[in-house]
């Protein structure tokens, strides 16, 4: 009977590995209890990430509002000048009207007065051969590229907070097995010294220290992985940016494999084509950079356009001219309208920017390509990580299922004293050996399809909906 306790002893050799996680403390008033849709909606609100990237999209936003003002009024300013006009010098009291009349009317610099100007200029396109509606179309495919790059950035936070959250279930359930494996050694440390009390001859003190230099390696892996579930706690706290004390656990006490029935690989393969934000981003970008082409092409050709002016220029103590043919410059004004073209004449420059922009319209298409095949890899991995996962999981079910029964069986037959020690510790290892798989199990069929949904692109809604 005394080495059956011993036996019982491996049990903590074997639970107490890398597996094995411990809470570290009770849990806090303040603690905020989550499931795992409302810990992935939290941490995108709160996610700087994802605000760093919709600070691109709203830059993006202003580009395009930019290139919508720039279809009217494209040159539209007004420049003053101010400075100081030489007054009249007119010896011979020449009438006002006539001074230009007068030879001998000249400007008086020893009387110096303010001088003022005002000048205004518009430029309004009329037709540029689709530099305008071409810029509007790629800074418009531009903010689709930054939308989408939001939702990429969404998708990584997302699938990193699952993880993070099916990790601390997963320490929770493996804490249970825990406290079981310690329960039996400290049963073990009892009965023996009850044993040797009592003087049983099957006993002696090795049996004892064996149990304790056990329980000694048992705190020191207590105190380790206690460390890594508080690293553990903190990091999810820290991506759902949580304020200082305040800690997140999960809502719920048991870890259950989610209910998700699969579909067939090629319908997820639509499903990322359809919704992946890289996909987006670059038939998005293709269609800019297509733009951009037709942007550049358009400096081959003359662009018509309407120009006004207009200008002001006034100097106290100075007089205007009745007369068309004669002006002051510091006085007078006039107003200017008309047609016009405007052609770049640098054609060997124009075709070597058209044939840029050509060259980074390819570069996006090939990327585009490259991005195509890459996703429907990841999907496929994902999908085939998914199918190893709900196998694994099965076995570890029915294994588990198994090992209870034997279990109850070999307990049966010890207490009608019809069975083997030897065998009843086995069973007793094996079924917490079992448990702790079979969480680990779970652990993995959950993020497998947290990674599959994420591999197609419906992550995020699949959080946002609560499915």
């Amino acid at each position: 009977m005394v080495r059956s306790f011993s036996a019982h002893v491996t049990l903590v050799l074997v639970l107490c590995g890398p597996a094995l996680v411990l809470p570290a403390v009770a849990q806090a008033p303040d603690t905020l209890l989550l499931g795992l849709e409302a810990a992935i909606v939290r941490a995108l609100q709160a996610s700087p990430e994802v605000d760093q990237v919709e600070a691109q999209l709203q830059f993006a936003e202003a580009r395009k509002d930019e290139a919508l003002a720039s279809r009217f009024l494209t040159d539209f300013k007004a420049t003053t000048a101010h400075s100081i006009a030489p007054g009249i010098d007119n010896p011979n009291d020449t009438p006002m009207d006539r001074l230009y009349l007068d030879p001998d009317v000249d400007n008086d610099w020893d009387e110096p007065r303010p001088f003022n100007q005002l000048e205004v200029e518009a430029l309004q396109p009329v037709y540029t051969w689709g530099q305008l509606s071409g810029s509007i179309k790629a800074a418009r495919y531009g903010v689709e590229v930054e939308a989408a790059a939001v939702r990429g950035k969404a998708l990584e936070v997302a699938l990193r907070t699952g993880e993070l959250y099916y990790g601390l279930l997963l320490a929770g359930a493996l804490f249970r097995i825990a406290e079981e494996t310690g329960s039996i050694l400290e049963q073990a440390q009892r009965e023996i010294r009850r044993l040797l009390d009592e003087g049983a001859e099957d006993v002696d003190d090795a049996d004892l220290f064996q149990v304790q230099l056990t329980e000694q390696e048992y705190l020191q892996r207590v105190v380790e992985v206690e460390q890594r579930l508080i690293t553990a706690r903190v990091a999810l706290a820290r991506q759902l940016f949580l304020p200082e004390g305040q800690a997140a656990l999960p809502a719920a006490d048991v870890l259950e494999p989610l209910a998700f029935e699969p579909e067939p690989l090629d319908t997820y393969f639509a499903l990322a084509l359809a919704n992946r934000p890289e996909m987006a981003q670059a038939d998005a970008g293709f269609a800019a950079r297509d733009a951009l082409v037709t942007v550049a092409r358009a400096d081959f050709y003359p662009k018509l356009f309407l120009g006004a002016s207009a200008n002001y220029r006034y100097a106290a103590g100075r007089f205007r001219q009745d007369n068309p043919y004669i002006s002051d410059d510091f006085l007078g004004g006039g107003v200017r309208a008309g047609l016009g073209f405007r052609q770049e004449l640098n054609f060997a420059q124009t075709h070597a920017k058209v044939e840029q922009a050509r060259a980074e319209r390819e570069e996006v298409r090939f990327q585009r390509e490259a991005a195509r095949q890459l996703i429907l890899f990841e999907v496929e991995e994902a999908y085939r990580t998914f199918i190893i996962a709900r196998a694994a999981l099965e076995a570890q079910d029915k294994a588990l299922t198994i090992s209870k029964e034997w279990l109850r069986t070999e307990q049966i037959n010890f207490d009608l004293d019809l069975g083997d020690t030897e065998n009843l510790v086995k069973a007793v290892r094996e079924n917490l050996e079992l448990q702790a798989r079979y969480y680990e199990a779970v652990q993995k069929f959950n993020v497998a399809v947290l990674r599959l949904l994420r591999a197609t692109g419906v992550l995020v809604q699949s959080a946002e909906s609560g499915t």
